[in-house]
């Protein structure tokens, strides 16, 4: 028996665990004990005292969810949203930990922007957190020791669809920044030069609908073939963000060794004319969401293990700035608040597994970033754990979403399968749609900065 009670006890719940053999999951019916923090002991039964219990009979004990492409918008941005409000979204969402993006103003490149950034989030996140540093122009040589700095989940580069220094479109200083440091580098990749000479078709045009003719299936391609090239030309490991295209998965597909793949849940749920027929700006991000046909093709890849990532590229405007005449309207839609309702309610359509969900969002990212700790419930892991209810139906609302834009695309969708508990830390800090505790997240460690 222990010492003294465990701080949390969850009982008669259906747990997604390691399978014995390390190959993917397992559903099994265990108790979870908790104590300072982290995962004591998972049994059949615990009947042993616990400060707090939690009756899960009917529910999924998942890993703590990992989102590891958010945009918080801290500093410089926060009338679209901040760390504060950016991580409440995510709790009441049912993820535990997020990786936030270096696009503020001033944008996140150097140690000083990255340790502010840092005392920002401390007291006031809500989940755990991590940042990444931006690549650019300006700060290749400092990459390899930027890259290491604790809580820093990798170096982002904006292949195109970024503003000042944080866009690097030329292959010779993206080959530079891919010969410094390690880790793998995280990318945004549309060819920059292709859509400059293409954006007069989304101003003459001035329709929402235009976005993916302007930012075609080529822009994408033809950077995602550089990028590959140069990733096998530097033996250097990438992390292609958000693709949108099946041509792209076809090229991705036979690089596993050296890219993994992230794709977002808009991609596998809105398609083009539909979604610009029914949302207008409210449907336009980079990439933009495209024909149906990509979207099948993007399925095939996520079932067939191309792809190893579900992120969100939560990415929130304000309603005014949204409604601005396209091509003013800027690109972005929240997303970190319904990543886990729109993918569930795909799992009970039948659309894919849910151990193949909850690998992308928990072990893969784990994998493709190297977090320690974290991921799997296992004894001596952190107690950042995700309890869902897959039978459970609700309507996605806008008065649900706590991001400060305060929309949500998926408004009006109902859906199968919603987050009824998030522990972080321990701590359960959301319970049927209601933050319980203050913030209680604390940054995220990494492998590689322990090495």
């Amino acid at each position: 028996m222990s010492q003294r009670p465990y701080d949390l006890l969850i009982q008669g719940g259906t747990c997604l665990l390691p399978h014995p053999s390390e190959m993917g999951l397992i559903e099994q019916q265990a108790d979870i004990a908790i104590l300072d923090g982290r995962i004591e002991k998972i049994r059949e039964s615990i009947n042993e005292p616990a400060l707090k219990t939690i009756k899960a009979h009917g529910l999924h004990i998942l890993p703590g969810v990992i989102d590891s492409q958010v945009h918080f918008r801290e500093p410089g941005l926060t009338h679209k949203e901040d760390l504060e409000t950016g991580t409440k979204a995510a709790i009441l969402g049912g993820v535990t930990s997020i990786f936030e993006m270096p696009n503020t103003n001033p944008p996140t490149t150097t140690k000083e922007a990255f340790a502010e950034k840092l005392q920002r989030a401390q007291g006031r996140a809500h989940s755990n957190y991590a940042f990444f540093i931006g690549g650019s122009h300006d700060n290749v040589d400092q990459l390899a020791e930027l890259e290491r700095m604790p809580h820093c989940s990798g170096i982002k580069i904006f292949m195109g669809s970024s503003t000042g220094n944080l866009l690097v479109e030329d292959d010779e200083t993206l080959e530079r920044i891919l010969r410094q440091g390690s880790r793998r580098v995280i990318f945004h990749s549309e060819d920059e030069m292709r859509l400059r000479e293409r954006k007069h078709i989304a101003v003459d045009m001035a329709d929402p609908h235009y976005h993916p003719v302007w930012r075609d299936v080529e822009t994408a391609v033809n950077s995602t073939q550089r990028l590959l090239r140069l990733a096998r030309k530097t033996g250097r490991k990438i992390h292609v963000l958000h693709v949108s295209t099946g041509e792209e998965m076809d090229l991705l597909k036979d690089q596993k060794d050296i890219a993994t793949v992230e794709v977002l849940p808009q991609h596998l749920t809105l398609y083009a004319p539909d979604c610009y027929d029914r949302l207008g700006t409210y449907a336009q991000q980079n990439p933009p969401i495209r024909e149906k046909r990509h979207m099948d093709r993007i399925w095939k890849a996520v079932l067939d293990g191309t792809v190893d990532v579900i992120g969100s590229d939560h990415a929130p405007h304000t309603r005014e700035e949204k409604e601005r005449p396209y091509p003013q309207s800027p690109s972005g839609v929240p997303g970190v608040q319904t990543l886990l309702p729109i993918m569930l309610n795909h799992v009970h359509d039948g659309r894919l597994s849910l151990r193949r969900f909850v690998e992308m969002v928990t072990e893969n990212p784990c994998r493709v970033f190297g977090i320690k700790g974290k991921g799997r419930l296992r004894q001596g892991f952190d107690a950042d754990i995700t309890l869902v209810d897959l039978k459970k139906t609700k309507t996605i609302d806008n008065s649900w979403i706590a991001s400060r834009c305060g929309w949500t695309p998926f408004h009006g969708m109902s859906v199968t399968g919603w987050m009824t508990h998030t522990i972080v830390g321990g701590h359960l800090v959301m319970e049927n749609d209601q933050v319980l505790l203050p913030a209680q997240g604390k940054p995220v460690d990494f492998l590689e900065t322990n090495s």
